[in-house]
């Protein structure tokens, strides 16, 4: 009978245990039908910031929807695989995926917490091969099936990777908090340092993020994160890959976190990096530019950006002083804690040193203001608070522009600011207490420096400020040049024949157009008769640009100003020989670059190449051709040349006659101001209608740089305030310190030109005893005049005339006839 019962026993297990096998086996099978491929593993790309580098490597821009920068395990120190396996999956290396021990001591908790009826949530003993196989695979689905899929893709990633590449690409996927994915990532965003640098605490702390990174948040819950930190360092000791002192040095050591900004780490690129954005945007859509891993080498140089910005931003600063004070930013209530009451609101990020204060009080010496607060990481602002003084010499600029007290002088405080007034101030030298009174100026504009050989753009300010307005005044504001445009008139002219000492009438003169009357005029509203083409640009006259754009035709300057990038395409009417069209600071430096450049185009680009996440060049701007440049090794060959081949838009000849009558625009003409560099440089005003707006665009023979100075929404500058009084200074300021340590470089004379005194009144050959005289430029061939026909002065029968000496005294002196 016993026999009987345990046979009976036994088959019954039998029964059982094939029947549970089979309903097991039928389960994996319904499971592992629809099992997304691993092998799909092995062309993995995770999304891989893109990230922008200045000329010099510094790193000036990063660009992620998931930033993570992909590091191989072989790059990975032992502090940092030794910390996460304390942390996550202490037998990682000696299971066949599945954890079974730590599935059977989580069994073990899950089932105590559910007995006592504890809210803790349920753990899951997942190892790192299971975690990859969800992270990569599968969704974060709280289920039985789920955790089935789990294990069997696990043992299937075991058996087709090996335990490093598991591992590599777990360390590189995981989230870890406060937008980092990955530990190359973490590691700069957390503590500003590469993997390679991590101490044990740093790594320890990384490690503790991968199950709840919000948990541990270091400025927000830094209690449970120095917990959570000390409790994988004991894990560490525990499992003997530290030691007991390397761990109670750990312990005691605090979490200093510093996180790394996300935004343009250069301040005043703000401009630059959006358009190198935008330009890797149009060239590889949004995948390629947030998630393809892109290294971009710039053309930005630090220096010079710094540079630009101050200069630009101290020129409409100044401007917009002379117009006034307009008033505070906003005005608050000073009871309770004033540094509350101005932390509310939000300066503009980009303007430092100006910080935002609150007018606490006003006397006899000036105003006494809060500095708005420190906001510290937590979000919560520094219990600090600093106060200063405005003094009342540094009022004296802010004459009220609007209002009963309109222009009256400044003689107190009391008479600007008001307590509770919030205003921008900036530190009056090095002092911690004194601040001067500033304010946002209504006016803009922009700064492009350019290489004048390659086209590489060294520095780009599109405004004032990036935080106020992220519309670029350099690449995307279409604003007339003005007179700016008049050298591409002049370069046609001598392009076809004409010499710098060709003379053209600057008299009254009008056009009819469309059954209306043009009468251009001069700046200053007067004529000066005939005169030489090299006094017309370097005076800035309209009427002669005109007579010279009549007589050569339009549709050969509009051919002209395609060459040289400035319109695609320009309307053949006479206003445009004055500047009445649209176009960029952008092309405008460009095209002036292509003059200091011999004639050959240029190009301009923010943008010097572009490597894939595999290092291989997929852009780069430099087209010219190196034919020796590749060569392994020196057997004794020459030199490789360069081959140029960019487009030669303007004979060197006349090239070099439009770089010396634009020299003469600096050291006689209406950009003198510009003299005070003292080196050798061209240039040209620009000044549009009713002064709405400024221009000056110049270069040594190294650097071209272009100034733009104008309100948003075009409105008078005011009289006076033309390209030579606001641009210039501009242009001015920056060369002096762009150049400040370089040599003084003349323009390059191409072999054949000559250079002929000539008398710079009649554009004829000077005397021997003549003493107002210049070095003109003529091309071989070409010589001076002994007589001129003046342009725009005709014969009875409609053509030009000869013109004596004698008779063109008679015409400036008005008893030669009627021009």
């Amino acid at each position: 009978m016993l026999l009987r019962f345990l046979g009976f026993l036994f088959t019954l297990g039998v029964i059982l245990f094939v029947v549970v096998s089979a309903a097991v086996a039928y389960v994996l099978w319904q499971v592992s039908e629809d099992l997304p491929d691993y092998a799909s593993l092995r062309e993995y790309e995770p999304p891989v910031m893109t990230r922008v580098h200045a000329a010099d490597g510094q790193l000036v821009a990063e660009y992620a929807k998931e930033r993570r920068l992909f590091i191989p395990i072989q790059a990975v120190p032992s502090t940092v695989i030794n910390a996460f396996l304390s942390a996550e999956d202490k037998n990682f290396y000696s299971h066949f995926g599945l954890d079974l021990v730590g599935i059977g001591r989580a069994a073990l908790e899950n089932i105590e917490a559910l007995l006592s009826n504890s809210n803790r949530s349920l753990v899951g003993g997942s190892s790192i091969t299971q975690q990859v196989a969800k992270n990569f695979l599968l969704t974060n689905e709280k289920s039985y099936e789920r955790k089935i899929k789990e294990a069997l893709l696990a043992l299937k990633i075991e058996n087709a990777f090996t335990k490093d590449q598991i591992l590599e690409l777990y360390l590189n996927e995981i989230y870890l908090g406060v937008g980092a994915y990955g530990i190359a990532a973490a590691a700069l965003i957390y503590f500003d340092k590469s993997v390679d640098a991590l101490t044990i605490p740093e790594a320890a702390y990384l490690a503790a993020l991968p199950k709840a990174p919000n948990n541990y948040h270091p400025f927000r819950e830094p209690e449970r994160a120095l917990e959570r930190r000390n409790w994988v360092i004991d894990r560490m000791e525990e499992n003997g890959f530290i030691t007991a002192d390397q761990a109670i040095e750990a312990r005691n050591t605090p979490i200093e976190v510093k996180l790394r900004p996300t935004g343009p780490r250069l301040q005043a690129a703000d401009y630059f990096v959006e358009d190198v954005r935008r330009t890797l945007y149009q060239l590889y859509g949004e995948s390629g530019l947030y998630e393809g891993g892109l290294s971009v080498r710039s053309t930005l140089d630090p220096k010079l950006q710094v540079l630009a910005r101050r200069v630009l931003v101290k020129g409409l600063v100044d401007y917009d002083r002379k117009r006034g004070w307009r008033g505070p930013i906003e005005t608050v209530e000073l009871s309770g804690d004033w540094g509350l009451a101005v932390g509310k609101i939000e300066p503009l990020y980009d303007v430092a040193p100006w910080r935002l204060a609150v007018v606490l009080k006003t006397d006899d010496e000036g105003a006494v203001i809060g500095l708005r607060p420190d906001k510290l990481p937590s979000g919560r602002f520094s219990e600090d608070r600093k106060v200063g003084r405005i003094p009342t010499d540094k009022l004296t600029w802010a004459r009220w522009a609007v209002g009963p007290e309109k222009g009256k002088p400044i003689k107190s405080a009391a008479q600007v600011l008001k307590p509770g007034d919030v205003v921008y101030v900036s530190p009056v030298g090095d002092s911690a207490s004194e601040f001067d009174l500033q304010q946002v100026p209504k006016i803009s504009g922009a700064i492009v420096a350019m290489d004048t050989h390659t086209g590489r753009v060294l520095a780009l300010v599109g405004g004032f400020s990036f935080a106020e307005s992220e519309f670029n005044r350099a690449t995307q504001a279409m604003r007339q040049p003005g007179s700016a445009f008049k050298p591409f008139v002049y370069a046609a002219a001598l392009d076809n024949g004409y010499s710098p000492s060709s003379v053209v009438l600057d008299a009254p003169i009008e056009i009819v157009s469309g059954g209306k009357i043009w009468r251009p005029q001069n700046y200053g509203r007067k004529f000066y008769g005939p005169s030489t083409l090299r006094r017309g640009i370097e005076l800035s006259r309209n009427v002669m640009t005109v007579r010279l754009a009549q007589d050569m035709g339009m549709p050969l300057i509009r051919e002209y100003a395609r060459r040289f990038g400035i319109y695609d395409d320009m309307l053949p009417y006479l206003p445009m020989a004055l500047g009445a069209g649209e176009t960029t600071v952008l092309r405008m430096t460009a095209a002036y670059a292509t003059i200091a450049n011999g004639g050959r185009k240029i190009t301009p680009t923010l943008i010097d190449r572009i490597q894939d996440r595999y290092g291989r060049t997929i852009y780069k701007h430099d087209q010219r051709i190196c034919e020796g440049c590749t060569a392994q090794a020196w057997t004794g060959q020459d030199e490789p040349q360069l081959i140029d081949n960019r487009e030669q838009v303007l004979d060197p000849y006349t090239d070099y006659q439009m770089i010396s009558m634009l020299e003469g625009v600096v050291q006689r003409g209406t950009a003198t101001v510009v003299r005070e560099v003292e080196k050798p440089l061209a240039g040209k005003t620009g000044t549009t209608n009713d002064e709405k707006d400024a221009w000056f665009v110049g270069f040594s023979p190294d650097l071209a740089v272009g100034v733009y100075v104008g309100y948003d929404q075009p409105q008078p500058l005011g009289r006076g305030m033309t390209g030579g009084q606001l641009a210039a200074p501009i242009f001015r300021d920056f060369m002096k310190e762009a150049l400040a340590d370089k040599p003084a470089i003349p323009f390059r004379v191409p072999p054949g030109i000559q250079l002929v005194r000539i008398n710079p009144a009649t554009g004829l050959r000077a005397g021997p005893n003549e003493t107002n005289v210049i070095l003109e430029a003529f091309k071989p061939g070409q010589v001076p005049p002994d007589s001129y026909s003046v342009i725009g002065y005709q014969d009875q029968f409609g053509q030009p005339t000869a013109v004596t000496p004698e008779a063109d005294r008679a015409v400036r002196t008005g008893t030669g006839g009627l021009y």
